[in-house]
């Protein structure tokens, strides 16, 4: 089952409330049986990180509505009412009250090109704030699917663990009837007893890692609630396994791969761009701005011009503002550098990051060959010491065989299997290190 993430997107892009409301809300409900698909959509809907980068895109777009009111008309009403005693009064006759009302509105004309050039920098940063979400989704599936493997894993490893101990009963059983038969001496069967006992450590840590592999998950999950059993909750069953399912790469297709997909590059180059526009943004200061402003005012006048009672009036204007800051100690000038070296910084940072996506592409790819190798030398080990194993019972039985023989075989023949789960576990993350460092999406998402 392949999830879609295209509607994880679709509520940032249609700019509908509802809409966003309904696709972000995070639900806390785990299945009784959890496989990696589920864990993933779970994770899209509730990883922290996820949800963090998703509201750094709501916070880019209000600073584009901010900036978007630049370059439209404003509106603004403005009102006074005053009263006073005859003896303070100005006028004559003398009025003990006066009011105004003005509304006027106000429209950007020229800015020397600063509003334009800030609304383009507020879409491009928001542009990069989506590329991040993405670079943040990439990174928290990888670690998603990667402790799922390390629960798969611990499961393996108690599996082996408990076989262990099932073989080391049987040869303290097979032990303990030689030595009631007085076929062997007390030796043996202090030997299998040592051994079972022994044998319990690993399976103790197992465990162990089963329990802290579990917590590990849940925090990648941003699953809020324990997944560990309690009086009113039980750890779900995790389904799946670790077989080796070979995988085909090549270094200078991943490498080409990482260069046009990585979301952290198009991010950075997004960021390169909205700072060349910052500059326009720090050069609009030296030229004037112009704006056009008109209204509608109403008054009380304090005095008529027949030398009369006050009255009211009304009435409309409109005209032109400009200002123009002719000498500004430099400011200007300082802040032009300023943008500039921001502007250097970030094609610094982009190359800087190309140079360690190239490597990072380079070491998960020389990771998934020693994991290939790994896997190829373990997928026979487990059948040849499971064939030294029943060879060394049957010498022992025969009587050309110690009980030391065959304790070693059943312990060869846990660490093959040991080595083997090992390997596969090995080979799941470094192919899914190997996509994610490629800029692949996780294989349980289609984009």
């Amino acid at each position: 089952m392949k999830l879609p993430i295209k509607s994880l997107f679709a509520a940032l892009f249609v700019g509908s409330a509802s809409v966003a409301a309904a696709a972000l809300a995070p639900d806390q409900e785990v299945p009784d049986r959890l496989d990696l698909p589920t864990a993933i959509g779970f994770a899209l809907q509730n990883n922290f990180s996820i949800r963090e980068a998703r509201e750094r895109i709501r916070q880019q777009e209000g600073v584009i509505v901010e900036v978007r009111g630049r370059a439209i008309p404003n509106v603004a009403a403005q009102g006074l009412y005053q009263e006073n005693t005859e003896s303070i009064s100005q006028t004559f006759p003398a009025t003990t009250n006066f009011w105004q009302v003005s509304v006027t509105a106000t429209q950007t004309l020229f800015a020397g090109g600063g509003v334009r050039s800030a609304l383009k920098n507020a879409s491009l940063v928001r542009e990069s704030a989506v590329l991040d979400l993405q670079a943040t989704i990439n990174a928290a599936l990888l670690d998603v699917r990667t402790r799922f493997y390390s629960v798969l894993l611990a499961q393996e490893q108690i599996r082996v663990q408990e076989q262990n101990i099932a073989l080391l009963k049987s040869q303290l059983t097979d032990s303990t009837n030689r030595f009631t038969a007085g076929t062997v001496s007390s030796f043996d069967k202090l030997r299998s007893q040592v051994s079972l006992a022994n044998g319990q450590v690993p399976l103790i840590t197992a465990r162990n890692n089963l329990r802290i592999s579990v917590e590990q998950l849940r925090q990648s999950l941003g699953f809020t609630s324990h997944l560990s059993h309690s009086p009113s909750e039980t750890i779900p069953t995790f389904v799946g396994d670790l077989k080796y399912v070979p995988s085909q790469f090549e270094l200078q297709s991943c490498l080409e791969s990482a260069r046009a997909n990585r979301p952290e590059l198009a991010r950075l180059a997004k960021l390169r761009e909205a700072n060349e526009s910052q500059i326009v943004v720090a050069k609009s200061n030296y030229y004037p701005n112009l704006a056009l402003a008109g209204g509608w005012e109403a008054e009380k006048a304090p005095f008529s011009l027949g030398g009369g009672s006050s009255s009211s009036v009304n009435g409309w204007h409109i005209g032109l503002q400009s200002q123009w800051n002719i000498f500004d100690g430099a400011s200007t000038s300082g802040r032009v550098a300023q943008a500039k070296s921001v502007l250097e910084q970030s094609r610094l940072t982009l190359d800087e990051q190309t140079l360690g996506i190239d490597v990072a592409v380079r070491q998960a790819f020389s990771s998934w060959q020693e994991a290939m190798e790994l896997t190829g030398a373990t997928q026979q080990t487990v059948g040849q010491a499971d064939e030294s194993l029943r060879q060394a019972k049957a010498r022992y039985q025969a009587g050309s065989a110690t009980h030391l023989d065959v304790l070693q075989a059943e312990t060869d023949l846990t660490q093959a299997r040991t080595n083997l789960v090992q390997a596969n576990y090995t080979y799941a993350v470094a192919v899914a290190q190997l996509r994610e460092a490629t800029g692949l999406p996780d294989e349980d998402v289609v984009h």
